[in-house]
């Protein structure tokens, strides 16, 4: 029952703060600072209003100035309601353009000043890219990006595609692996606590002197470093759900 109340609210405010964003949004379009407060307005009463209890050590993060390449592991449509809360200031979101049809969300991601990719066209999905470089370079605005390329909901990261690392290449711009433990599966959203999700901001990994040749390694190190992560953090969460109070 407390799971269907749950989603009613949620859906309510889902809605609430599409209306309230594209206010935002047509007051200060493109404005790189939209996405922060889109992100907050999503996460901030969605958090207490799922229960869901949030440790996070992302100094490195918001330490770093704008102008880096976040990439994070995705594990399903609720990130945006749990991850928000920790969203930096000047950032910018690469994303599939279906996004661009989704009631609401989607007319917020476009006014948000965020990328659409039309993955199936690979001459535009390289422009946007190289798009996206220069604002790296030339508008201090950092981009944050699945490299996983779709919901993960598993133990084991996908592969990596290989956009962000080039970019992030391309625009001598530091690489900043954030991680969220597992959460799919594991949280119980009929009960009043229903759990707690860890994320841990890594340390930045500088790009300067790197060629597209690095690429690969680039990726493999990346890809290493967060599953190492996420497998700690996750293996904290399961221990403290399963230790009696």
């Amino acid at each position: 029952m407390l799971y269907i109340v749950r989603m009613a609210l949620l859906g309510l405010h889902f809605l609430l703060v599409g209306v309230l964003g594209l206010v935002i949004g047509l007051a200060r379009p493109f404005n790189p600072d939209n996405n922060r407060l889109y992100a907050r307005l999503y996460s901030r009463p969605a958090l207490p209003l799922l229960g869901l209890e949030l440790e996070a050590d992302v100094d490195s993060l918001h330490a770093q100035p704008p102008g880096c390449v976040i990439i994070a592991n995705h594990q399903s449509n609720f990130d945006v309601f749990f991850l928000g809360a920790i969203v930096p200031r000047r950032m910018a979101c690469i994303g599939k353009k279906s996004l661009g049809w989704v009631p609401l969300f989607g007319q917020l991601f476009w006014l948000g000043g965020n990328v659409l990719l039309n993955r199936d066209n690979a001459y535009q999905a390289r422009r946007a890219l190289h798009t996206t470089s220069r604002v790296l370079r030339d508008q201090a605005t950092s981009i944050w990006i699945f490299p996983e390329g779709t919901r993960n909901p598993s133990d084991r990261l996908l592969p990596f595609k290989k956009g962000a690392f080039v970019m992030a290449i391309d625009a001598g711009v530091p690489i900043v692996p954030v991680c969220a433990s597992r959460y799919v599966g594991t949280l119980n959203l009929n009960q009043r606590h229903s759990g707690t999700l860890r994320v841990r901001a890594l340390a930045p990994i500088p790009t300067i002197g790197m060629t597209a040749k690095d690429a690969p390694a680039l990726m493999e190190r990346c890809h290493a470093a967060m599953q190492a992560c996420i497998d700690e953090l996750s293996e904290v969460t399961e221990l403290h759900a399963h230790t009696p109070l």
